[in-house]
């Protein structure tokens, strides 16, 4: 049986490599980004504490004015960190942020995602190839999704040929030999150190997956009892708000709700207002993607009612689940930390095992 395993471990491996290599140092890059990206952009996303906080809706009137037409204030991120500004959300284009100085009122700029990490993020997706439409095939995407399941495969089979049979190769399997020559490290790296982060790696490329194939993604849901994707039809027909005098109206109730909604929970880790709802995440740890929601009246901020996120659809939180497990921020900074060395490691494992690929070949030719 393990030699059905090591074939199939080995010619998987040999033609995908190359591209798991790819796929796993820029999944590892991505994992810095937001932190990588604050410390570039420090000036722009924190702020000097300065008194009490100016109220929501005056500072999205303020950002509202600088916006040309068509564009609107959706939502205010507030964090508990008083030297975070607030973020803004704009309308457009899609994912539009700017920060603003909440203590002051000075808007300080737009966010736009650094240029090495969007390379980074479309190499790694798909390979820096885009999607042209027509029903041509997303090569990148394709060939990105092929290896990923190919990496899933492979990663079992190395467990299955891992196993060992007794405690002394057990002992062997877990140590990495630092002392005993180039190729027992080459060795050890890849066995031992595959062994170590092959859970962590498996669980980011079976998550991953649902981002590569819709019949994958289907199956994926349907295993945690969420069903298929409700299909999007027709267009948004909520209008962007207007500028001037309207819009700094449409906002007045959002400090009521913010006040109303904090002093339920004190403890928030992030708040955001938008038109008639707050949405509430009160921890780190868990789905990123989890959180309360407290509907309020337009007019006055009075909470109306409660979406408890344990209520939310299966799929929703399933959802949530998938991105957490994927970028490793189930855990806070330790889960990023393990995933990032995981992803590291992980794109060595193709290399040392091309590594001992060629050697046995070199040797039994010599023989």
């Amino acid at each position: 049986m393990k030699n059905l395993f090591r074939k199939l471990h080995l010619w998987l491996s040999v033609p995908f490599g190359l591209v798991i290599v790819v796929t796993c140092f820029t999944g590892a890059l991505l994992v810095l980004e937001d932190s990588v990206t604050e410390s570039c952009t420090k000036e722009l996303v924190t702020v000097e504490p300065a008194g009490e906080a100016l109220p929501v809706g005056e500072l999205a009137a303020k950002v509202q004015e600088t916006l040309p037409d068509g564009v609107s204030v959706t939502g205010v991120v507030i964090s508990s960190d008083p030297t975070a500004a607030y973020k803004v959300n704009l309308s457009k284009p899609k994912k539009a942020v700017t920060y603003v100085n909440q203590y002051t009122g000075e808007v300080k700029g737009n966010y736009r995602r650094l240029p090495f990490f969007a390379a980074v993020f479309r190499l790694h997706r798909w390979l820096m190839d885009s999607n042209s439409g027509g029903g041509t095939i997303f090569l990148g995407k394709m060939i990105v999704g092929v290896s990923t399941l190919s990496f899933a495969v492979i990663l079992i089979a190395g467990l299955v040929i891992w196993w060992p049979r007794n405690g002394k190769m057990l002992r062997n399997r877990v140590r990495i030999a630092l002392g005993k020559g180039r190729n027992r490290f080459w060795y050890d790296l890849h066995v031992a150190g595959g062994f170590y982060v092959s859970l962590l790696l498996l669980s980011m490329a079976l998550t991953g997956l649902t981002w590569s194939f819709q019949w994958y993604s289907n199956g994926f849901y349907s295993l945690f009892g969420a069903g298929t994707a409700q299909a999007k039809g027709g267009q948004s027909v909520s209008q962007p708000a207007s500028r001037g005098v309207a819009a700094a109206q449409s906002y007045d109730a959002w400090q009521v709700a913010v006040d109303n909604v904090v002093a339920v929970c004190p403890d928030y880790k992030l708040l955001t207002v938008s038109s008639g709802a707050v949405s509430v995440k009160l921890n780190e740890w868990g789905n990123v993607r989890a959180g309360d929601k407290y509907l309020f009246d337009k007019k006055t901020g009075t909470v109306t009612s409660v979406q408890p996120y344990k209520d939310n659809e299966r799929r929703s939180k399933v959802s949530g689940w998938v991105y957490t497990v994927h970028t490793g921020a189930w855990g806070g900074t330790l889960s990023r930390l393990l995933s990032f060395f995981a992803a590291i490691l992980g794109a060595t494992l193709p290399l040392t095992g091309y590594w001992l690929w060629i050697r046995r070949l070199y040797n039994k030719r010599k023989k």
